[in-house]
């Protein structure tokens, strides 16, 4: 018996934004995976749950969120191994994904792990990146204009660099970095076309131009959106 293994984006936090074949697919697979904080609950566990049934199987893959230690391949070949046995005994598996699963998803690493030797179906789900847009209300890019995605890990002279070369940014996984990223932008005179959205179509969703944000603690779902100046809304 030949069994699948679905990597199903279940988008940025609403749950009315799956889209009708992840919530099909999360209702017919008997086997539910999905990554999870060392400690605490499942965020994409959470925004599938009105769609799960009751009676699944789940497998609550929980890796550490550590700088230097992500992804944890050991915990990575640990949980693929166990979803590779209910493939192996013909059950589909379901593996959730924040977002859509190639676009800084933690599906990835299953996927590298079992795309050689499983049926694998990638269903995408609605990005953070226009999550957010739609958040602030702010168009990212028109007509021939370039969007650059910059995770805000990177070292703060890189960060600078790239933002400073490119027509429309948005920084992701801000978290414990804001303050290096609002520096950069202060510095390349940015922070007026800077919006800051967290946790983008949740019920605690927050948009704020940089300036106003004050010493708060950013969550790692956060994103700041810019746009420069001279890239305007092209007709």
């Amino acid at each position: 018996m030949t069994a699948t293994l679905f990597g199903l984006g279940v988008g940025p936090g609403d749950p009315e934004l799956l889209t009708l074949k992840a919530v099909r697919l999360i209702g017919d697979c008997p086997v539910i995976a999905y990554p999870a904080p060392d400690h605490g609950d499942s965020l994409a566990r959470a925004i599938a749950a009105p769609h799960i049934p009751e009676g699944r199987q789940e497998i609550v893959i929980r890796t550490p969120m550590i700088a230097g230690q992500f992804p944890a391949n050991d915990i990575y070949d640990r949980y693929s191994s166990e979803i590779a046995t209910h493939l192996s005994a013909g059950r589909d598996v379901a593996v959730l994904c924040e977002g859509d699963p190639f676009l800084y998803g933690s599906f990835m690493y299953v996927f590298s792990r079992l795309a050689d030797t499983f049926r694998v179906e990638v269903v995408p789900g609605v990005s953070s990146v226009g999550a957010c847009a739609a958040a602030a209300g702010a168009p990212l890019v028109s007509r021939n204009q370039i969007l650059s995605l910059i995770p805000a890990t990177l070292d703060e002279h890189v960060l600078k660099n790239r933002i400073a070369g490119s027509e429309a940014v948005a920084v992701m996984k801000i978290g414990r970095h804001l303050g290096k990223v609002c520096r950069v932008l202060s510095d390349l005179k940015l922070n007026d076309h800077a919006v800051y959205v967290e946790h983008a179509s949740m019920k605690n969703q927050k948009v704020s131009m940089i300036d106003t944000l004050g010493d708060i603690v950013a969550p790692y779902f956060s994103m700041i959106l810019v746009r420069h100046p001279e890239a305007g809304v092209a007709e």
